[in-house]
């Protein structure tokens, strides 16, 4: 028992900080007003096992963080609060979408981070461009709706790809 609790515990640490580490590194693209947070494809994770759960929300957490405190998060301090409870309940729900698969993938799973992600952050984006209107609105969730589907859904389906191809997920013990 304490050791599958060390080991997620070290799986959700990896899995922030490799959120972090790849949020970070490509600020620019990470934050604004049109983003592709490229770390989002990591949301898979959460298909395979449940300390992807903590790991991202924490992950999302410190990268909001980071990039308020380098000028780079535009959405300001909420997107800390905000955002990382968009990016846990995207996973949560991937977690809880694992058992339907596209040819043995759980390409269902990618469909969460971008929906909660679109509604939340979108908002958030609305809110803080120079005028917001309805059409903002519905502008700035298409544009994080469209950014999530290149991360999670094109990353999350060839990182997938990649668990199944070197069987990472049975040596892991991931189900």
């Amino acid at each position: 028992m304490k050791k599958n609790t060390i080991r997620a515990l070290a799986t959700a640490g990896l899995i922030a900080a490799m959120y972090t580490v790849l949020t970070v590194c490509i600020a620019p693209l990470s934050y604004g007003l049109i983003q592709c947070r490229l770390a989002e494809a990591l949301t898979i994770l959460a298909a395979y096992t449940p300390a992807a759960i903590p790991g991202l929300t924490v992950g999302c957490a410190l990268s909001n963080l980071i990039g308020l405190s380098m000028g780079a998060n535009i959405a300001g301090a909420v997107d800390i609060l905000v955002g990382t409870l968009a990016t846990g309940l995207a996973a949560a729900f991937s977690w809880a979408w694992r058992r339907y698969r596209v040819k043995g993938l759980p390409l269902l799973s990618t469909l969460p981070p971008v929906l909660f992600n679109a509604v939340a952050v979108g908002t958030e984006l609305a809110l803080v461009a120079p005028q917001f209107t309805v059409e903002v609105w519905f502008i700035q969730m298409g544009l994080v709706a469209a950014g999530q589907l290149v991360a999670c859904v094109l990353g999350g389906a060839m990182l997938a790809g990649a668990i199944r191809t070197t069987a990472l997920d049975r040596r892991l013990g991931w189900k």
